[in-house]
């Protein structure tokens, strides 16, 4: 069983020996040479004036270190960095920044082990997968690296949940309770998550604590945290309805502003609905939340509301008990609408989590979860982009109004 998941790991990433991975891996060997050769080259230039009585160079190349493997996600490449000597005695050292001393193991490949952990390779089965994954050669990489990492991740975990967050203004905040389909103790363990995006248009995880989804309190304890660490009050806060913290941002971030996720809505409404209709509806609420004004939305709104509410009062009741916060964003920039509407920078990130079909009873702990989702969450955050239209947050930050997202002007000072 284990070596059948070992080789569908190893399908899907490309990655069983071939003579085109060896080709791969081949070219691999020879840019890293190039790229370090140049690297010393670049070192040698900044003494080639530098000569004593005879000409003769005072710093030059003496050799090699000892070749060393390093494990990259295509199987180990053979690295060799050269040494400089001087003849001086004057201290010149060679580090080279693309392999530095005593690496022997890319970072991408570190970042790759949690995937395979989530993916339900074990610790057990680590050091065979890691074998397919980088070849017969892997050293260091067995289930005694993984415990080793997930000690490390336990340390990261905890300094970054005591960081300053007052290096930054805070202009909206993305909230979600994540079931993660992980189970510790019989319990189905969720993860409080809260994202926010600078005023340089950077989005970046705040929050990933355990909890309950619909507790106040619970919810009223992370953002407590955040406050104590130096975040400002947002602007605006996204996420669903069905949860205790708009309660508890009420409570600690009074001024920010309520916006509801129309995916969550949207699932919300269509389930008092039969099948029949689900799809129809689906239309109908779409055309309420792009509308281009909140105008047209309300007549979209009043429209879903004859439609729908002769048989199905509680699929109305639903849409409507939530209105206003489900227009708040039509106040902010229309090129933010895009990001602001739904919770989906949550959703996108943990959908491998959520999804997962093969769960595992016991599997982790409480603080195992949060470690391992920590770690999830930092190797995502490297590949997002910035928020579209970011250079409208300073607008939203000094208070400019927006009305149907456009930038209303100023009002006439009236003369004294």
């Amino acid at each position: 069983m284990a070596h059948d998941k070992v080789l569908e790991l190893a399908r899907q990433n490309g990655l069983l020996a071939d003579p085109l991975t060896q080709l791969i891996r081949e070219g691999a060997r020879e840019l890293v040479h190039r790229a370090v050769q140049l690297e010393f080259q670049s070192l040698l230039s900044l003494y080639e004036d530098d000569v004593d009585e005879t000409g003769r160079a005072r710093v030059v190349r003496n050799g090699y270190h000892p070749e060393r493997k390093i494990q990259t996600g295509i199987g180990p490449v053979c690295v060799k960095v050269p040494k400089v000597r001087t003849r001086s005695g004057a201290p010149v050292t060679f580090h080279s920044a693309l392999v530095p001393p005593y690496v022997r193991k890319a970072k991408s490949l570190e970042a790759e082990l949690p995937w395979l952990y989530l993916k339900g390779v074990s610790s057990g089965e680590m050091d065979d997968a890691l074998k397919v994954l980088v070849g017969p050669d892997a050293e260091g990489l067995s289930a005694s690296t993984v415990s080793r990492l997930k000690k490390e991740w336990k340390g990261q975990y905890e300094q970054w949940r005591q960081s300053r967050l007052d290096q930054d203004e805070w202009v909206y905040i993305w909230v979600d309770g994540i079931y993660s389909g992980l189970r510790a103790e019989d319990v189905k363990l969720c993860t409080l998550v809260v994202i926010g995006v600078n005023a340089l248009g950077q989005k970046k995880f705040l929050a990933i604590e355990d909890g309950v989804r619909e507790s106040t309190q619970s919810w009223r304890e992370v953002l407590v945290k955040l406050k104590k660490r130096g975040m400002n009050v947002p602007k605006l806060a996204v996420g669903d309805g069905a949860m205790g913290f708009w309660a508890a941002l009420d409570e600690v971030f009074g001024q920010t502003r309520h916006q509801r996720c129309w995916v969550h809505k949207t699932n919300n409404i269509v389930g008092y609905l039969p099948k029949s209709l689900q799809d129809k509806a689906r239309a109908c609420v779409k055309d309420i939340w792009m509308a281009p004004t909140k105008a047209k939305a309300e007549v979209a709104f009043d429209l879903f509301v004859e439609q729908f509410e002769g048989k199905y009062p509680r699929a109305v009741e639903c849409l409507l008990k939530d209105q206003h916060d489900l227009l708040a964003f039509y106040d902010f920039p229309q090129r933010h609408w895009q990001s602001i509407r739904t919770s989906n920078p949550i959703e996108s990130t943990f959908a491998t989590i959520r999804h997962r079909t093969k769960r595992s009873k016991g599997c982790l702990n409480r603080d195992g979860m949060l470690h391992m989702m920590f770690k999830l969450s930092q190797c995502a955050q490297g590949s997002w982009r910035k928020l579209r239209g970011f250079a409208d947050l300073g607008k939203v930050i000094t208070g400019i109004n927006f009305k149907d997202g456009i930038e209303q002007p100023e009002p006439e000072q009236k003369a004294a």
